[in-house]
């Protein structure tokens, strides 16, 4: 069940990012993976780092979001690159 979750943060946090960094998007499916991934990448990386924002579904959202803007705007200046 807790998978499930993830999976639907994760979603969430890709759509939002998408929104948020407009023209650095790769699509909604692409934005959805990405925020999976995003989440995956956030809930490794911060508190590695020591950054704890609290507990519950919006803080898991948060994360995801962090992660996901990171991982588009990585994956935008590639792009760019090219």
């Amino acid at each position: 069940m807790n998978f499930i979750v993830w999976l639907i943060v994760g979603g969430l946090a890709g759509w939002l990012a998408g929104r948020i960094m407009q023209g650095a998007g790769f699509g909604m499916i692409g934005n959805i993976v990405i925020g999976i991934c995003g989440s995956v990448l956030a809930g490794w990386i911060l508190p590695l780092i020591g950054v704890h924002i609290g507990t519950g579904f919006i803080a898991e959202l948060i994360n995801a979001l962090i992660g996901a803007i990171v991982i588009l705007l990585v994956l935008g200046g590639v792009q760019r690159a090219r």
